[in-house]
Formats: structure tokens, sequence, C-alpha cells
């Protein structure tokens, strides 16, 4: 397994870590603590080390089926990855709602509940602790500075903004690590859709910080597991997506299966190899659901890199919506700044670029 570090900190994970989230919320099915403990065991023995965790995931739920996973393998042997900003303590929301909850940035809610999650983890520091889903109104220098003291105090080693729950946040990402000093932006990155992460790769380059990519499968697009005729569930995290998001994402896959067979590999390992690609991509945070899965992304490492005219091509296709016309253009992103609330996918070249 390729091994990748966030910019300049001492943080080195695996470059394909498992989504703990599945943990806990039924959208991708009811997975019991066996289960669970299952697919950490399996993941671990092909060579993931990292663990993407979150407190909100099933208010706490899927940190303390993780602790006990933890309690099979020595410390120093995984890296764990978790989560703060909802307070489900006080708004626990509907099992199986998709609904936004009550958010605290607060320096003190933000100790109270790394101490919950420690807890629950069974463990004395967390590698990596997100903002969730934190968006700009919610920036705060205190905050900042009170991550800042948790990790010279050795509770955290890294600290980050993951950034959701749709696409989108570009000001939120670029801001986090150029104006306040993240080491990581967790974000919707995939070969079909491709911005904001790729701007987010730009500043981190420039900023020795890492990104971490979730929903690299478009939504399974990418794990050639969709078909025109799949019916998305009501409990499905999917149902946000319109028909364009099939309709055409299953055109795309076939313009670029090529690419896969060229290589020997499948396409769901074509979309991991495509990430992977830029080295400041320091983790796919993958949604992977059985050990088929789990095997596919981590042997995706030891496929053949893709050449830089290859690399070039889907850039230029990407950039022209694969030739397909504007209903095959990426679904808008999510904005703070925009009075709409919302902007249409694109390139935008970052400060660092502009400067």
């Amino acid at each position: 397994m390729e091994r990748r570090r966030f910019g300049n900190t001492s943080l080195e994970v695996s470059a394909v870590s498992l989504g703990c989230w599945i943990f806990g919320v039924d959208w991708w099915g009811h997975y019991t603590e066996e289960r669970a403990l299952e697919l950490c065991k399996f993941a671990f023995d092909q060579g993931i080390t990292y663990f993407d965790n979150g407190d909100a995931y099933g208010n706490g739920r899927a940190e303390t089926v993780f602790g006990k996973f933890l309690k099979t393998v020595r410390r120093d042997q995984v890296e764990i990855g978790s989560k703060f900003g909802y307070d489900f303590y006080s708004d626990p929301g509907t099992p199986g709602s998709h609904s936004e909850r009550k958010q605290d940035f607060s320096p003190k809610f933000m100790r109270h509940s790394l101490e919950k999650s420690l807890q629950r983890l069974g463990v004395d520091v967390i590698d990596l602790y997100m903002a969730h889903n934190i968006k700009l109104p919610q920036f705060r220098d205190d905050l900042f500075a009170e991550l800042e003291k948790v990790k010279d105090q050795g509770k955290i080693k890294v600290w980050g903004v993951s950034l959701g729950p749709a696409i989108g946040w570009r000001e939120e990402g670029i801001k986090a690590v150029m104006d306040h000093g993240a080491k990581a932006v967790q974000t919707v990155y995939n070969l079909f859709e491709q911005n904001p992460g790729r701007e987010f790769c730009e500043v981190a380059r420039s900023h020795a910080a890492g990104v971490l990519a979730r929903v690299h499968d478009n939504s399974s697009i990418l794990k050639d597991i969709v078909k025109l005729d799949t019916t998305i569930g009501e409990s499905d995290h999917r149902k946000f997506r319109d028909q364009s998001w099939k309709i055409y994402g299953l055109k795309k896959l076939e313009m670029v299966r090529h690419y896969a067979t060229d290589h020997g590999m499948t396409v769901h390992q074509l979309a991991c190899k495509w990430l992977l690609s830029d080295p400041v991509l320091t983790s796919i945070t993958g949604t992977l659901l059985n050990e088929h899965e789990i095997q596919e992304a981590a042997e995706s490492t030891e496929k053949p890199n893709l050449s830089q005219a290859e690399l070039r091509q889907i850039a230029e296709d990407y950039a022209r919506d694969w030739s397909l016309g504007p209903d095959a253009h990426p679904c808008d992103l999510k904005s703070s700044t925009d009075p709409s609330g919302r902007v249409r996918s694109g390139y935008v070249p970052s400060p660092v670029l502009i400067a």
C-alpha cells in the first residue's frame, strides 16, 4: 500500500482509507457490529491503515464500533481521523434523515467533542481532527487557535476541515488552508466532479497541506455497478442526485473505460488511480461497502500510472463535458458567498496562481 503525507506535517497515512460513516448510518444498508469489525480487519489486512470517522456518524456509533477494532491492533499501526461540529447531544436528529442538525464550532464545544471521541475510541490522540461541514460564517479565530492548543497538548496531530454536505464550498477550503493554517481539506472529488478539488490541490501544494477525496466513485457510477434501471431508494444517500448524474455518468463511464482496459484495471481502480496521479492528494476516503470494493481500491495503488498524455486528454474531455452537451455538465457547486447559494461547477484559478 502506498503511503502519503499531509504536506509538511509528520502525519503519514495509507493512500486509500476506509470511510467509517457506513457503520454509523444505514444509507448503504445496516452494518452490524460484527460485520463492521470484519470489514475493518479486512481493510487493515489489505494495507489500509487510515480510517476516516466522525462523531456524528450514528451519534457516536461509528466511533464506538471502531474503538472495538482498535483493541485488536497496536495503536501505532493505524491512523484515526474524526470530526466535530454537530451537537447531536442536544439535537440527535431523526435516524435515517439527511437533514442538517445543530452545529457548534465554539472552542468549548470542540474540546467537549474531542474528549467524548477519545473516550469512544479508547485512545489518547486522534491523528486528524476536522471541522465537520463548517461554513465561512462559522469560521472563528478562537476555534482555530484552540485546535492549535489541543495539538500542542498532544490530543490531536493535525487538524483540517471536512466540507459538505454537498459538493462545493470552494471559499471554505481555500481560506482554511491559506488564512488559518489548516493542513487537510476533505471534499467531494472524482473523475467526473473535478472542481473544486483541483483548486484545493493547488492551494495545498503551495501551502504544504493535504487533500482527502470523498465520493471518489461519483456515487457508485465509477464502481461500474449503476445501470440505467437502477432504482435509488428513499433511504439511499444518492437520492439527491438528478437523472443527469446517472444518464450522462454512464455515458462518460464508457468514454473512459478504455483507459482502464489499456492498463489492466477496473474502472473503479481507474477512478482511484486518476485521483492519486496528483501527489498532493493524500488519501482517498472511500465509501467501500464490502471486501470486493476494499480490495479493488487497495490494489489500485499497484496498478500502472496513467501517462501524461492520457491525463491531458482526460482534462480536455472533462473541460468540454466529454462532448455530450450542457446536460452532461457536473451539478452546481454549493456556495456560502454567492447570494443564490450556488455557483456553476467549473475551474476557477486559485489565489496562489493568480498571485
